[in-house]
């Protein structure tokens, strides 16, 4: 039964525990006939790098999206839904988790990220009944230390909750260049050994390395068709569904993150460039998934989310062509400014939510958790999920609000968000784009910022720190920290006691910062 097979000591223990916390053996069996009736099925959809300018219905107009704006006219739209994290990783893990990633337990590597004994959300679908799947890209890795992709890929998805799992194990500008299944590297031949290469042993254009060998596990996963596998997966697993017994499907594309290789079929389809076509490639795959839905009968109660992990990065190429894929959000994917985590996100579920609708509520990616088993009836352990939010009430017009707050963060600081007001206890985006490691340069993006100059240089009476009204100021342009020191002072005091004294940051910061 999925999870209750562990091939590790730290796996069983951490099963062990995850269930001890559920009030259940670790002998447990569910039968199906035991699902609760009218469960919605659960489709999480996540696209990989997609900003908050790149959909049609929130802005864009080089860049066609006629599945996702249908979503959104059939749903309902999110305008201020944020990732807790401005990069993959640590976002992904608080959308399976409800746990900020600061939170956690440094890992080795690509090992397993999740902290031994905690419970996530597919775990919890699965045990109240829930067939649980996934496709695409996992990237919170694999074993007790940096995995090997020639052995079982254990603890995995499968300790995740998930009975079955096809994807990539990492982003796909990361070796090994190939998919898995389940527990191990799909079409891996052992007489054929996978061998991955170092970024110094032989450098890449990725930038990360590269994998040799295997070269039919290597055949399977053409990059150009990446997202196409994955679509034609999740297709043949809905074909296969019936009313009578809930799914959830973890449907993680790959696009459009670097390296942007739009097949063929999609090449010259947008106005704005290769990475256009690669968002309408993922619009294609969007419209087959939802097509499916609506030929198996299944739309009505289908509960469907669509967002993105984090924010875009700020490419040349759709730039020169006039789009901006963050829209007028100030930053990109890294930053705690908004451009790194401000993300579109769309709910749909005609069974029991309203649509035509758009909504301003402050919603962040780790309320996913909480607010998808609230939709199954499911109850939340106590202490899992520590920063999710139900927010069913209030898409179901019920509430108005339940989050006031959130933090975000950027892979070198933070963000706190209280009401409309958002605090960064530095200078600089928390990020890469005021450190010029990558994307298009502050200068050329025609960014403003009050104590930057047009270069995105620090002016010399800058102060430390930066407070935004982001209601009144949504690019984040004006500075008032100034105006509100005491706003600033009960902000920063709020961060410091949520952090605590050493917080863990996704990279370290570089000994010259901005």
């Amino acid at each position: 039964m999925g999870f209750f097979n562990q091939r590790t000591s730290v796996g069983r223990k951490c099963l062990v525990r995850s269930l001890s916390a559920l009030g259940l053996s670790a002998g447990a069996t569910f039968a199906e006939d035991a699902v609760k009736p009218d469960r919605p099925n659960i489709l999480l959809i996540v696209a990989d790098d997609l900003g908050y300018g790149d959909v049609g219905c929130y802005g864009a107009t080089k860049i066609k999206t006629p599945n996702m704006d249908r979503l959104a006219t059939d749903g309902i739209r999110l305008t201020d839904a944020h990732s807790a994290a401005a990069v993959c990783q640590p976002a992904r893990y608080s959308i399976l988790s409800g746990r900020y990633w600061w939170r956690s337990t440094p890992n080795p590597g690509y090992s397993y990220y999740f902290d031994e004994g905690e419970i996530l959300m597919p775990q919890l679908l699965k045990q109240a009944g829930y067939r649980t799947v996934g496709f695409g890209k996992w990237h919170l890795g694999f074993d007790t230390k940096p995995f090997d992709i020639n052995k079982a890929l254990t603890p995995g998805t499968k300790d995740a909750g998930f009975d079955y799992y096809f994807g990539t194990t990492r982003s796909h500008n990361e070796p090994p260049f190939v998919f898995f299944e389940n527990d191990h590297c799909y079409k891996y031949d052992p007489a054929d050994p996978i061998r991955m290469i170092s970024q110094k042993e032989k450098p890449h254009p990725y930038g990360w390395g590269s994998s040799e060998g295997g070269a039919a596990a290597h055949a399977a996963r053409p990059e150009d068709e990446i997202d196409l596998v994955l679509t034609d997966r999740a297709v043949d697993y809905l074909e296969k569904q019936s009313d009578g017994h809930p799914f959830f499907m973890y449907l993680a594309y790959t696009a459009p993150h670097f390296p942007i290789v739009p097949n063929k079929k999609f090449i010259g389809t947008s106005e704005a460039d290769r990475y256009g076509d690669f968002v309408q490639q993922l619009d294609f795959c969007v419209g087959r998934v939802l097509d499916t839905l609506e030929k198996k009968g299944m739309t009505d109660n289908t509960l469907v989310f669509l967002t993105s992990d984090n924010g875009a990065v700020n490419t040349g190429e759709p730039f020169t062509a006039g789009h901006r894929s963050n829209g007028e959000l100030l930053g990109q994917k890294t930053d705690a400014w908004d451009g790194g985590h401000k993300v579109p996100c769309i709910v749909r579920w005609p069974a029991r939510l309203p649509g035509r609708k758009t909504s301003g509520i402050l919603f962040g990616l780790n309320d996913l958790m909480a607010t998808i088993l609230a939709a199954a009836d499911v109850p939340v352990p106590k202490g899992t999920a520590p920063d999710s939010l139900n927010q069913l009430p209030v898409l179901a017009g019920e509430k108005p609000f339940v989050r006031t707050s959130m933090v975000y963060q950027g892979v070198l600081g933070f963000a706190l968000r209280q009401g409309p007001w958002v605090y960064l206890p530095e200078a600089g985006s928390q990020g890469f784009t005021t450190e010029g490691r990558f994307g298009v340069p502050y200068e050329k993006m025609g960014f403003e910022n009050t104590y930057r100059d047009k270069t995105g240089k620090l002016l010399p009476d800058a102060p430390p720190d930066q407070l935004y009204n982001v209601q009144n100021d949504p690019g984040e342009k004006k500075n008032v920290v100034r105006e509100h020191p005491e706003k600033a002072k009960e902000m920063a005091a709020v961060l410091q006691k949520l952090l605590g004294p050493n917080p863990l940051p996704v990279v370290k910061r570089p000994k010259q910062k901005q």
